[in-house]
């Protein structure tokens, strides 16, 4: 949709227009009636001089043109002209244009000079009325034909250049006609559209600007009878606090006095912002009034100064005041001065850090009175200072802000300087302080007279004593007046003893512990004071402390504020849930908000539960309570999963060595019941054996040899079973046997010895060994582990198809830190990933069925922890495959392997 369309779908804009075009139209209409009536009479000058013989003649056309142009004017000015408007515009340029041609048709045609007139009318008849692009191509249109029919009667071969030339002219005439009416309605159009909207708009502010005045009224009557209204419960509250606290006080106790100077400190703080409400209101109404009486300024202001210097000691600032000699007693409002400067002086200390300085200097300077405060406190930045003075403002105004207050100091000293004619102003340096100054007409006073309520003493403390006739059960004029103006001194900020946490230890075995973390001294105490029965309290003054004292004692529940320096409570939330330590502590925020953003936020950011301001202290107990004891709970089944779960891996590893001793038990009776067997065949062939020995004697020398080595071979081959079936035995039955220092060639040697039917001429053997290195084991089970590896190795190379290089064996031996380590590697299929961890078991094996029963490997496995030595592996399917096995090297070792 253009801009255009937008404008004409406003409500109302068409009807305007629609008026406003009427209007024009009409108005022009008039004008162009009127020039046609004076003009065409006019011309009776040319005619005189073109055509002096048809004057009277042409005379009598113009006049009679005249006449109903006339007319037409006539018709512009009744309700059916304004009615038809759009009907009376083409007319006027054809009424003209007619008789011209009539005129031109009489007398020469196409050469007639008079076809300029028709370029006349269109020129001077379209910058007056204005036609619509339709209405110009109409008139245009009429004008050609009237000048083609001025033209018939007459020869047009005769003359057909100026013929074409005429018509030239009025066509770009015509054109140029067209053109600028489009123009000129486009942009009276937008013109009309920018002036409808911007009446518009103004019309909204007016009617925003009455709704503001009427809501400012509104506003103002409003805080009006609210600080009324609520000044006299106030004052209610306040006068029995203060009649507990100075008659029955010291009766009370501690901690229940503690709280009621609490709610005493507190009201006044409210009695105050009240009371600042209530003068923006009357200066903003113009109904407060400027009192002058005289005040002898010097014990003034140093009375001032004393009544504020208790809080400037807490702070650990220093407050200096110099009163120049030339100010003695002036005429001046002493209440909105003393406003002024206890604002100022509050102002320089809430912004001085410890240490710091704030001056208060008075003077006089052209007929003023000059009263400058300085601090030594963080200062202004530039872009801050232009808005110090307005109401409600604020330089911080994030969650995490250091310095409470609600904008309305500074704002109130500006208008009550203005309200008695003078000025304030300020200038800053940031982290180097700033300076206040106000200016006020200094009229002075031949009367020194001080009055009562200002003098030093009376400003000594602000909680300084009464008189018996000054009681609040009285409640009479003195009392209010003095009650407000300790409202006026309570200090804005926080004592800085009261930041300062003590050293806190707590018991394991005692109540649950609370974390609270608030910045307001007082409310922090008072949450300590009902909490205290039922939980060790713990404090913190800002976020930062929050966390880092959570994470110091874990306490089991969290309360925390919302709004708070360093960190606010969102950001405290969400660090104490990233936190591995403190991610399962219970947090319950205070929030002065109700609105469900608030809410949400508060749960998004990892809070357990939320309890808005004003709360009852008992629902907030039992709110901690229930947390506490559900964290209690979530701690108590952490631990017992804990439990469980070590009770778990107790019985798997229990099973796992129930299943293995069941293995290891079916073993021994599969052992038994084979070697049962196999003895009594073993000690037949033995038998046999010894029988071919005899039998070698009767044989030939050349065959007896030959004979005597096959016989060997055969009883090496038994003895041989007859280890095995012994090492057997002995693995099933898991008893050491008799050791000895064996040399490692030797071993390598048996064990390589037995297998040389498979090896030799299909596998290239490559030893290592060095000279001297011996193992200490039982001789038949090391080689039975040689054998094994050599044999497994064999296995893993029978699989494997070889381009580049052969079949190869390395036997590697090496002693070091006290065990004599062997090496068996292949370059073989090698063992895959996930098989490893399970080559050491009973009856594991990859091999097909009847290829093996597993036991080679769980052998050797069995037999080097019984030596008090150790296997290891190493692989890379299709690559190698390296058993590295570590026995102990002398008889040094004989004791440990005893005590075994």
């Amino acid at each position: 949709m253009s801009a255009d369309q937008a404008v004409w779908e406003q409500a109302g804009f068409e009807e305007a227009y629609s008026a406003r075009e009427r209007q024009e139209r009409l108005r022009t209409g008039k004008v162009a009636c009127a020039l046609v009536v004076f003009l065409m009479p006019a011309g009776i000058t040319l005619d005189l001089i073109v055509y002096p013989d048809r004057w009277f003649y042409f005379l009598q056309l113009r006049l009679l043109c005249s006449a109903l142009a006339g007319g037409l004017w006539f018709v512009h000015t009744r309700p059916l002209g304004r009615r038809y408007y759009r009907f009376l515009g083409i007319p006027i340029a054809i009424l003209p244009a007619f008789f011209i041609a009539w005129m031109i048709a009489v007398t020469e045609g196409p050469l007639s000079p008079y076809y300029a007139g028709l370029i006349l009318i269109l020129l001077a008849v379209n910058a007056v009325v204005h036609w619509s692009t339709t209405e110009s191509f109409i008139a245009i249109a009429v004008l050609l034909l009237l000048y083609f029919a001025a033209c018939l009667p007459w020869d047009l071969d005769g003359a057909p250049g100026i013929f074409f030339n005429n018509i030239y002219f009025l066509v770009v005439t015509g054109i140029i006609v067209v053109v600028g009416n489009h123009l000129y309605n486009q942009l009276h159009f937008r013109e009309f559209a920018l002036r409808f909207e911007l009446d518009q708009n103004r019309k909204k502010l007016e009617e925003t600007n009455r709704k503001l005045v009427e809501l400012d009224e509104i506003k103002s009557r409003f805080f009006a009878n609210i600080s009324h209204e609520l000044r006299t419960p106030l004052t209610l509250l306040l006068a029995p606090l203060e009649s507990l606290i100075q008659e029955r006080g010291s009766s009370f106790d501690p901690q229940i006095r503690e709280l009621l100077i609490i709610m005493q400190s507190n009201g006044l703080r409210l009695l105050k912002l009240i009371n600042d409400l209530l003068d923006l209101v009357r200066l903003e109404s113009g109904k407060m009034e400027v009192k002058r009486e005289p005040v002898t300024m010097e014990p003034f202001l140093r009375g001032l100064s004393n009544a504020i210097r208790k809080t400037a000691e807490d702070r650990g600032v220093r407050l200096e005041t110099t009163v120049d000699a030339g100010l003695r007693t002036a005429l001046t409002d002493s209440d909105k001065l003393e406003k002024i400067l206890i604002n100022m002086l509050f102002n320089a200390l809430k912004f001085t850090p410890a240490g710091g300085v704030v001056q208060l200097r008075a003077s006089t300077q052209n007929g003023e009175m000059v009263l400058a405060v300085s601090d030594t406190g963080v200062g202004i930045s530039d872009e801050k200072m232009l808005y110090v003075f307005d109401r409600f403002w604020q330089a911080d105004t994030s969650s995490q802000r250091k310095y409470h207050g609600v904008g309305i100091g500074l704002a109130l000293v500006k208008e009550l300087v203005e309200v008695q004619g003078g000025t304030v102003g300020v200038s800053s340096q940031v982290g180097r302080g700033s300076v206040f100054t106000v200016r006020l007409p200094y009229r002075e006073s031949e009367h020194r007279t001080l009055p009562m309520s200002l003098t030093a003493e009376n400003h000594a403390t602000p909680q300084a004593s009464r008189t018996a006739n000054d009681r609040p059960a009285g409640v009479d004029g003195t009392w209010l007046k003095n009650l407000h103006r300790h409202a006026e001194l309570v200090p804005p900020m926080t004592p800085l003893r009261e930041l300062l946490r003590p050293m806190e230890f707590f018991t394991s075995n005692g109540p649950p512990r609370v974390l609270v973390a608030d910045d307001e001294p007082d409310m922090l105490r008072y949450l300590k004071s009902q909490l205290s029965h039922n939980f060790q309290v713990i404090e913190a003054g800002d976020g930062q402390q929050a966390v880092d004292k959570a994470s110091q004692f874990l306490p089991d529940v969290i309360l925390c504020d919302m709004m708070m320096p360093e960190k606010d409570g969102l950001e405290v939330c969400r660090d104490l849930r990233q936190r591995t330590s403190t991610e399962a502590i219970p947090i319950l925020m205070l929030t002065a908000r109700a609105d469900e953003e608030t809410k949400l936020a508060v749960l998004s950011a990892g809070a357990n539960d939320f309890v808005t301001k004003p709360f009852s202290t008992t629902e907030l107990s039992l709110r901690l309570k229930n947390l506490a004891d559900a964290h209690h709970l979530q701690q108590e089944l952490a631990r017992k999963n804990q439990i469980l779960e070590a009770t778990l891996e107790q019985l798997k590893e229990t099973e796992g060595q129930l299943v293995h001793s069941q293995k290891l038990a079916s073993l021994g009776r599969m052992s038994a019941g084979i070697i049962h067997e196999i003895n009594n065949p073993l000690n037949f062939a033995k038998t046999g054996l010894f029988t071919l020995q005899r039998t070698a004697e009767s044989l030939a020398e050349v065959e007896k040899a030959e004979f005597l080595d096959v016989v060997r071979d055969i009883e090496g081959g038994i003895n041989r079973i007859i280890h095995i079936v012994s090492d057997l035995r002995a693995f099933t039955r898991a008893d050491v046997t008799e050791l000895e220092t064996v040399p490692v060639l030797k071993v390598i040697d048996s064990a390589l010895r037995f297998l040389s039917h498979e090896w030799r001429d299909k596998v290239q053997i490559e030893k290592d060994i060095p000279e001297g290195q011996t193992i200490w084991a039982n001789r038949n089970q090391a080689t039975q582990v040689l054998v094994n590896l050599l044999q497994n190795a064999l296995d893993s190379l029978k699989s494997k198809d070889f381009v580049d290089s052969g079949p190869t064996i390395w036997l590697h031996g090496v002693e070091v830190d006290g065990e004599s380590v062997i090496t068996v590697r292949d370059n073989g299929e090698g063992i895959p990933p996930e098989n490893l961890p399970k080559i050491f078991d009973p009856f594991f094996t990859t091999k097909d069925v009847g290829a093996g029963m597993g036991l080679g490997l769980s052998i050797c496995y069995r037999i080097m922890e019984q030596h008090g030595g150790r296997i290891d592996v190493r692989s890379e399917q299709s690559q190698y495959s390296e058993f590295r096995v570590s026995f102990p090297r002398g008889e040094n070792n004989a004791v440990k392997f005893a005590e075994l």
